[in-house]
C-alpha cells in the first residue's frame, strides 16, 4: 500500500503524518495529525517515531502540546 493511499490506523479517514516505530499494538502504527495531537494531549505521545512526507508535523505537535519533559526519538531509518 502506498504512503498516499494509506489512512490513519485509529480514525480510518485521516492522512497519516507520523508512524509509531515501537507501537504497543501493531494495528496502530500510522497516525493522522488530529489523532496524533489527541495522543499527546491525553498524555500518551509516540516516543519513537518517523515523520512522513518529510514534514516535521509531529515534532511541532510535541513542542506545542507536550508538557512532559521526556526524550523522544526521531527514527531516521
Amino acid at each position: 500500500m502506498g504512503a498516499h493511499s494509506r489512512k490513519c490506523d485509529w480514525c480510518g479517514s485521516g492522512t497519516p503524518v507520523v508512524r509509531d516505530m515501537e507501537p504497543a499494538n501493531e494495528r496502530y502504527q500510522y497516525w493522522c495529525e488530529d489523532c496524533a495531537r489527541a495522543l499527546i494531549i491525553r498524555g500518551d505521545p509516540i516516543e519513537t517515531y518517523r515523520e512522513l512526507d518529510g514534514e516535521p508535523i509531529y515534532g511541532r505537535l510535541l513542542d506545542e502540546h507536550c508538557t512532559l519533559k521526556r526524550f523522544y526519538s526521531f527514527a531516521t531509518a
